[in-house]
């Protein structure tokens, strides 16, 4: 029986290094005889791992030509076999001297390694045991791997190098594979549902030439022609309001977003919003139409509205709709539709325990705190909260009926947040006088926030009644995938360089 080695690290590291010192040493062998292995400039490919297995009936006994990565070795004489891996998945390989020729044989045995990318032309047959294979009848070294890849079975067990090197994560675990197939997949059938609801695609800018005055921290970088200060984007919102003011009437952007704050299991300084407005709508029309394109998106990608995440059952045929007073009533018990003054309110949070921020004492913050405090965790299920605060709604309509709530909205999931909606705030002196608070707060805090002139420019011009909405794409990515962390629906996290 083979027995594994218990390494140390640094005996780890001594014996990778020795192993890719032998792999160059193979390198330079070929290449002195004449066959370098990255002068390939294009392989023929006519099939892969896929195609063969779920074409066998039509491919038996007829050449294919297939590429991928050398997954696996077992050599038997004049004979062996090998597995290739390539996007699709694995393909077994029948290699004999007979067949490739005793110089391509030879160097098979001695000069290829496990990691190394080949080419190889043959039939397609099914072995004794049943496997679909190819019998080689050519075979060649298309790129030479100069590192070992992990131990097969364990592959890369530290977290942190899983994403670090992302690459070799990938050639290891189909499973890590499937979430990007998916990833992409996803975004595709959210595009066609925008699509075909009649919404327009667009861009707008990344690098802004001020610091608006809302909460996120931006990145700051400096344009060398201009010798202005400039900031990496924390919203798409203000831009695509422009292009409704300009008569696009319904428009979408897939964005990617900055923010210099903290990074845990669900935020990361770089990730992806998709947001969408519309002319003539208003919050509760994007109520509706974010549940059908998340049963729309579900059902094409999943097969399926029941969601297995991280131990639960998401349930994307039912959403439930509560107003944030009722939410924070229904969880903590306190009734804040009678509550009559922020004194009374600033009583109920002593005597809740929930603690306030100075200048965040109003009625409004307490009943958003009270939210955070006994609510947001018991939202498994796909639930609206909706009517919020005007104190921490600065770009959202007031309520006609109750002007210290907004027509805002959040949707969660599992206890998380997903998205953000509103019926958009049109009035430009209101917008212009709740951004001036932001922008107060913000420079309190010594940043150098500005209020957006051209913005408020314009809203001056009319904005239409608009109904406005955000969400992650990534934490859309995490529920449809059954990953606890945003980094496992990133192909590049964040991470601090190492030294």
């Amino acid at each position: 029986m083979e027995q594994k080695e218990n390494l140390t690290e640094e005996q780890a590291e001594e014996k990778l290094a020795e192993q890719a010192q032998i792999r160059r040493e193979k390198l330079q062998k070929l290449i002195a005889e004449g066959h370098n292995p990255y002068e390939k400039t294009r392989y023929g490919v006519t099939a892969d791992s896929k195609s063969v297995k779920e074409g066998f009936a039509g491919l038996e006994g007829k050449e294919v030509s297939v590429a991928g990565r050398l997954m696996s070795r077992r050599v038997m004489g004049k004979a062996s076999f090998s597995h290739i891996s390539d996007r699709n998945g694995q393909l077994q390989i029948y290699i004999t001297r007979q067949d490739v020729g005793e110089e391509t044989y030879a160097a098979y045995k001695k000069d290829y390694d496990i990691g190394d990318i080949v080419g190889v032309r043959g039939f397609v047959f099914k072995t004794q045991t049943g496997e679909i294979s190819v019998h080689a009848t050519h075979l060649e070294m298309l790129s030479k791997s100069l590192i070992p890849l992990p131990e097969k079975h364990n592959g890369l067990t530290n977290v942190d190098m899983k994403y670090r090197l992302r690459h070799v994560d990938l050639i290891m675990n189909q499973d890590v594979r499937e979430t990007f197939f998916r990833r992409s997949r996803i975004l595709k059938e959210i595009r066609a549902y925008l699509d075909g609801h009649g919404f327009l695609e667009v861009d707008t800018p990344i690098l802004l030439p001020l610091e608006i005055g809302a909460d996120a921290r931006p990145f700051k970088t400096h344009h060398n022609a201009l010798d202005i200060d400039m900031y990496l984007r924390i919203e798409t919102e203000l831009y695509l309001k422009r292009l409704i003011v300009g008569g696009f009437e319904k428009v979408y952007e897939v964005g990617r977003i900055f923010r210099n704050e903290g990074m845990d299991s669900s935020h990361n300084p770089e990730f992806t919003t998709i947001e969408l407005y519309s002319a003539y709508a208003d919050y509760m029309d994007m109520m509706d139409f974010i549940e059908g394109m998340y049963k729309h998106v579900a059902q094409a990608v999943c097969g399926t509205l029941q969601i297995p995440y991280q131990g639960n059952v998401i349930d994307l045929s039912h959403w439930e709709r509560m107003t944030m007073t009722e939410a924070v009533k229904k969880y903590s018990g306190v009734d804040f539709s009678a509550v009559a003054s922020d004194e009374e309110a600033q009583a109920l949070a002593k005597e809740h325990g929930v603690e306030l921020e100075a200048g965040k004492q109003t009625k409004g913050y307490v009943l958003s705190e009270f939210f955070d405090a006994f609510v947001e965790e018991h939202l498994v299920q796909p639930t609206f909260i909706y009517d919020y605060p005007v104190e921490i709604s600065p770009l959202a309509k007031r309520k006609a009926s109750d002007p210290a709530m907004t027509e805002r909205f959040e949707y969660f999931i599992n206890g998380m947040e997903m998205g953000n909606a509103f019926s958009e705030l049109n009035d430009p002196i209101d917008q212009k006088q709740r951004m001036l608070r932001q922008v107060e707060k913000k420079r309190a805090q010594g940043a150098n926030a500005e209020v957006d002139e051209d913005f408020i420019n314009a809203l001056e011009y009319g904005l239409p009644p608009t109904g406005g909405l955000g969400f992650g794409f990534d934490r859309l990515v995490m529920l449809l995938t059954d990953n606890s962390s945003i980094r496992d629906v990133l192909l590049f996290p964040t991470m601090k360089p190492k030294k």
